[in-house]
């Protein structure tokens, strides 16, 4: 599955884009090795099932630069992939891209809430 993931990133070369949206282009050999290690290291995790004992003031920057790795490489791909004014075009709001934009970005925060609140006590 690791295998997978780092080959659908590379095939649609969403970690050059990544690299030219944070103007970080000389460190792309290092996003490269953090998502091929994080790939490995979810693979060891999804056989070996660890456990891990961390205080929470740690948890939160880990936690913090987590969602930040992923909202950039979720926003690397959809760039890549011209998502957005596709779904746009398709349901029919083409001037309107922002309205989308915030209906995902509310969603997510509501969904999230929704969770913490009724799931993680």
């Amino acid at each position: 599955m690791g295998a997978g993931f780092v080959a659908f990133l590379a095939v649609l070369g969403v970690i050059p884009r990544l690299t030219q949206l944070t103007k970080t282009m000389k460190m792309i050999r290092y996003y490269e090795l953090a998502v091929v290690f994080g790939a490995v290291c979810g693979g060891l995790g999804t056989l070996w099932e660890p456990s891990f004992s961390i205080t929470k003031y740690i948890l939160i920057p880990i936690g913090l630069a987590s969602g930040t790795f992923i909202g950039m490489l979720a926003a690397a791909l959809t760039e890549v992939l011209n998502v957005f004014p596709i779904l746009a075009k398709r349901i029919g709001i083409d001037g309107k891209i922002v309205y989308l934009l915030m209906a995902f970005v509310f969603g997510k925060i509501f969904g999230s809430l929704y969770q913490w609140i009724y799931f993680v006590k």
